[in-house]
């Protein structure tokens, strides 16, 4: 295989769902901007529009916005009930898209994601806090954010230092073939 510092993040990356408390450096928040706009779209219409938070009680309140919503014992959607959708990493990213723009909202969190491990961060990709932003009762926080009406919640991404060195997952080779 061709190793180079791209591909040894692509690599190296994985979810990481404990974080340092410290923030990110602004050099580092400004890279990830970057990374997110340069992200590709269908026929480059650029339908995503990013929050980057870094306000610890405004995602707490998210959370217990979220717990309200889909229940305190539900641990499908952050891991256990302790644990909230952000996992307490100091940044999250909050990825909108107006219509059928999902793959793109996805193809730039994965540049956020490659950025960020290149950087020595770790990052969480979440799709669960839809639940709240796509719902009546997130209204107030998609307005405290700025997003347009018509945008929905596509995905996010946690953000910092890893505070966590997990085991690779497994990956299955058999589901990836060639046809020549």
């Amino acid at each position: 295989m061709i190793c180079n510092a791209v591909t040894n993040a692509v690599f190296a990356r994985q979810t990481i769902r404990a974080y340092k408390p410290e923030q990110i450096t602004d050099e580092m928040l400004e890279t990830l901007m970057h990374a997110a706009k340069m992200a590709p779209s269908g026929r480059n219409k650029q339908p995503c529009h990013v929050r980057f938070v870094q306000n610890g009680a405004m995602l707490h309140d998210m959370h217990i916005d979220f717990k309200n919503l889909v229940g305190w014992d539900t641990p499908a959607y952050t891991r256990s009930d302790t644990n909230p959708f952000y996992h307490n990493a100091p940044t999250f990213v909050f990825i909108y898209a107006d219509g059928d723009c999902a793959m793109d909202a996805g193809i730039m969190a994965e540049n956020i994601c490659i950025a960020a491990e290149g950087m020595g961060l770790g990052t969480c990709i979440v799709g669960s806090a839809g639940a709240l932003f796509n719902d009546e009762a997130g209204k107030k926080w998609n307005e405290k954010l700025d997003v347009p009406r018509a945008y929905r919640y596509q995905i996010g991404v946690c953000v910092g230092y890893p505070d966590e060195k997990p085991e690779p997952k497994p990956r299955f080779d058999e589901r990836i073939r060639v046809i020549r």
